[in-house]
């Protein structure tokens, strides 16, 4: 790779974690190119702007982006506030992305179309490793294309959202329902008020975005006493769903679920558990939904739909790049069995960045949520922690790149097969443990007094420290 230092290393996407990419890069005296499909840096947070985010600023700003910003005079927010997406793009991205560093290798409005390698297709073994990677993209003025000496494909996931269907298929009339159909967090107290004011509304997904937008749906049925909530559940776990509670060490993450709790309880939320949509019929102006319920038959009426069943990666301009993906997950076969949601439900993941990350193609690695694939609730720190590695891995500094330098709260749910449950009336994995005993929870004081080695949801050692930590949103 030495032939090509003069070259640039792509970066995809000017989201948080792009960024900061961009921001390592630039601390180690490389030159980044960064493209961002977007009108501005941060697009996709600011789809979901309105949405408070459960982790305060102090997780949410990385290293390297901090040091460029104080040199250029900037105030930092409260470390300890607890940013909406939108607060995020206005007081760290923005003013990271005007950085004359950062602003001048920045193309907005620039969609990456293909990745190669120079005069090599997917399959040309000859002289790989030593080619550059031609990046094509598309703006404004057309299609173009540039060099780079490394790529880093930090492009998310929010664009591609999962499909009603269970089976990871849109159901039967999803596509012409498309209209009163929202994916994500949509604003539903704000500038969407008057699509969900007095309305039905369905909310599909078990996750914390479905949370938000039910307890959103709830502030709006204060104000609009018509407005029905439906929440559907593909699963029938609801201690899966409403998280550790008080045993959640991110309480804005804590307090959302002991919200929705009190919400059921209250009566206020029409709960549907193992449901599955078979199709939607457009009836005028109401959406017939036929569906299974708990395995039965089951029709409802509704005005909007809002699905929040998490997202996935866009491989499509990935054909001739050379990467290794979990069948399952698709992500990367070393970080995938850390991750399956099949498996682990903890939401905590040993650290980790360019050995877990690594693909058979050299000098292209994706970071971000979409290194997660199907996986759901990743926090930026995380993408933090993998750039910083990576980017010490191009800049040819190995030892920095194999180092663990993440620590974060751990998380009130502790729930993954063959290890530990959470059951009905506690949080985490039998609640918290007495004091004077050195354990996470209750069964992990338990396991710890006949011997073993723990739960398998304790904090780990400082050399492998776990993470993922939701950030507002399951993506």
């Amino acid at each position: 790779m030495d032939m090509m230092t003069d070259l640039p290393v792509a970066v995809i996407g000017a989201g948080p974690v792009g960024l900061a990419a961009a921001a390592h890069l630039v601390e180690r005296g490389i030159c980044p190119l960064i493209l961002e499909r977007g009108e501005s840096v941060g697009a996709a947070l600011l789809e979901w702007g309105h949405v408070r985010v459960f982790s305060p600023w102090e997780y949410n700003i990385d290293a390297a982006a901090r040091a460029l910003l104080d040199r250029s005079g900037w105030t930092a927010p409260d470390s300890q506030g607890l940013p909406t997406g939108g607060e995020i793009v206005r007081d760290y991205l923005a003013p990271l992305g005007r950085l004359p560093a950062i602003a001048a290798n920045l193309k907005l409005g620039a969609e990456v179309t293909a990745i190669t390698r120079q005069g090599h297709d997917k399959v040309a073994n000859d002289g790989r490793k030593d080619a550059p990677f031609v990046i094509r993209y598309r703006d404004g003025g057309g299609e173009h294309r540039f060099l780079a000496r490394a790529v880093i494909d930090a492009s998310g996931t929010w664009w591609r959202p999962n499909p009603i269907g269970i089976d990871g298929l849109p159901v039967a009339g999803e596509g012409e329902a498309s209209a009163r159909i929202a994916y994500g967090i949509p604003d539903v107290v704000g500038k969407a008020r008057e699509d969900y004011a007095g309305k039905r509304v369905l909310v599909i997904g078990g996750g914390h975005s479905a949370i938000n937008v039910a307890l959103a749906l709830m502030e709006l049925q204060d104000g609009a006493p018509g407005t029905e909530i439906f929440w559907a559940l593909r699963h029938a776990n609801m201690e899966r769903l409403l998280g550790g509670g008080l045993n959640d060490q991110l309480p804005e993450r804590g307090a959302l679920g002991l919200a929705a709790r009190q919400a059921m309880a209250d009566g206020r939320l029409n709960m549907l558990t193992g449901f599955a949509v078979d199709r939607i019929e457009t009836q005028g102006e109401k959406l017939a939904v036929d569906a299974h319920l708990a395995g039965k038959p089951f029709s409802l009426a509704v005005d909007r739909i809002v699905v929040t069943t998490g997202f996935r990666p866009d491989l499509s301009f990935l054909g001739e790049i050379r990467i290794a993906l979990d069948p399952a997950v698709e992500a990367p076969p070393a970080l995938a069995p850390l991750i399956d949601p099949n498996f682990h439900s903890c939401g905590t993941v040993p650290a980790h960045g360019i050995a877990k990350l690594a693909h058979p193609e050299p000098g292209f690695t994706i970071v971000g949520s979409k290194s997660y694939g199907r996986a759901p609730t990743f926090l930026m720190a995380t993408g933090y922690e993998q750039v910083r590695s990576v980017v010490a891995d191009i800049a040819g500094d190995h030892a920095a790149a194999r180092e663990v330098r993440l620590v974060l709260p751990e998380t009130g749910v502790c729930s993954a097969v063959g290890v530990a449950t959470v059951s009905e009336s506690a949080g985490c994995c039998g609640g918290p443990a007495p004091a004077a005993v050195d354990a996470c929870c209750v069964r992990d004081a338990d396991a710890k007094a006949t011997g073993a080695s723990g739960c398998g949801c304790a904090t780990a050692p400082a050399t492998e420290t776990r993470e993922n930590m939701a950030a507002g949103v399951d993506a």
